[in-house]
């Protein structure tokens, strides 16, 4: 088998390799890969449908959300004695528990996931109470005006960047000192309140977080060799299909802003900057279990000593 992730996966005895569903896609992958390594052309094929695969693969617990949204939205009952936000909220623990059980998810990244959960939630009630936007269908499951499923939304773009830095082994250079991700983290936090009393300091946060991320690079692994993009760049593109993602929330009315109480309106696109200054809480919080790996320090060697003192 070649020297790939889903070799890597067998030989680290992972979900991958003893989850007895995907045993023979590991097969037929490994076929596959033999077949491709003759040519330069390809050897690209190969790479760009493995890059898409493995980006699904990542995807798996908000792309299980974002069907469930739009299933219900379409077939659930209206009048059915489970309320549709209680319904999707006992899915949603049911998924996070197979994940679990599956070991497709480890418990140190459900520990970090749970955590942004509490402070999505958080937030969440802050929002709703000052009319940010609403949840227009009943549920029990909940507090105050936010149902408890809505806190999986956050779930999910903590368990896909979990399984992203897992999937293409990512290494770094220039990554910035997590102690100041943790300081820049709790700013935005913060601004997500202050913001409602006239403090709106988003566009020192764009600043600071363009200081600290412009100058680091993301080494992930597709295949055989780790290839590069900007890190800012990396968390541009995901920010924006998570604005995709809340389109689809919106438009299958799970929650609803002002203006779209009286019919469908696409999100406005100043929301990308919410979603990005909010993916740096989560990437921060992933960033305490998967230390980032120097690209130039070898296989297993960690951040250089300098980086990681100061981390």
């Amino acid at each position: 088998m070649h020297d790939d992730e889903f070799s890597s996966a067998a030989a680290h005895d992972s979900a991958a390799a003893i989850w007895a569903p995907l045993r023979p896609f590991i097969a037929a992958e490994a076929r596959l890969a033999v077949r491709a390594a003759k040519t330069p052309w390809t050897v690209f094929l190969y790479e760009f449908l493995r890059f898409g695969v493995k980006q699904a693969w990542a995807c798996l617990f908000g792309g299980i959300a974002v069907a469930l949204m739009l299933l219900t939205w379409r077939f659930y009952p209206a009048n059915a004695p489970l309320a549709r936000y209680d319904f999707l909220f006992l899915c949603m623990l049911g998924v996070q528990a197979a994940l679990l059980a599956a070991r497709l998810e480890t418990w140190e990244e459900a520990k970090i996931i749970l955590i942004y959960h509490l402070v999505g939630t958080a937030m969440e009630l802050f929002k709703t109470a000052t009319g940010s936007w609403i949840y227009p269908e009943p549920s029990l499951i909940k507090l105050g005006g936010v149902p408890l499923f809505s806190g999986f939304m956050y779930s999910c773009i903590g368990s896909y960047l979990c399984r992203v830095w897992r999937l293409f082994d990512f290494r770094f250079t220039g990554h910035p000192s997590r102690r100041w991700l943790i300081a820049l983290s709790a700013a935005i936090y913060l601004n997500f309140f202050t913001d409602h009393y006239g403090l709106d300091l988003r566009l020192v946060l764009f600043g600071w977080a363009a200081l600290l991320f412009a100058p680091a690079t993301v080494h992930f692994k597709v295949w055989r060799v780790h290839r590069a993009m900007p890190l800012l760049l990396g968390l541009i593109l995901v920010s924006l299909f998570i604005w995709l993602s809340e389109n689809v929330g919106t438009f299958t009315r799970v929650w609803l802003y002002p203006q779209q109480a009286h019919g469908w309106a696409m999100v406005s696109p100043a929301k990308l900057g919410s979603w990005f200054l909010l993916l740096i809480i989560s990437y921060t919080l992933v960033s305490l279990i998967n230390r980032p790996r120097a690209m130039n320090a070898g296989e297993n060697a960690l951040l250089p000593e300098r980086e990681r003192q100061a981390a």
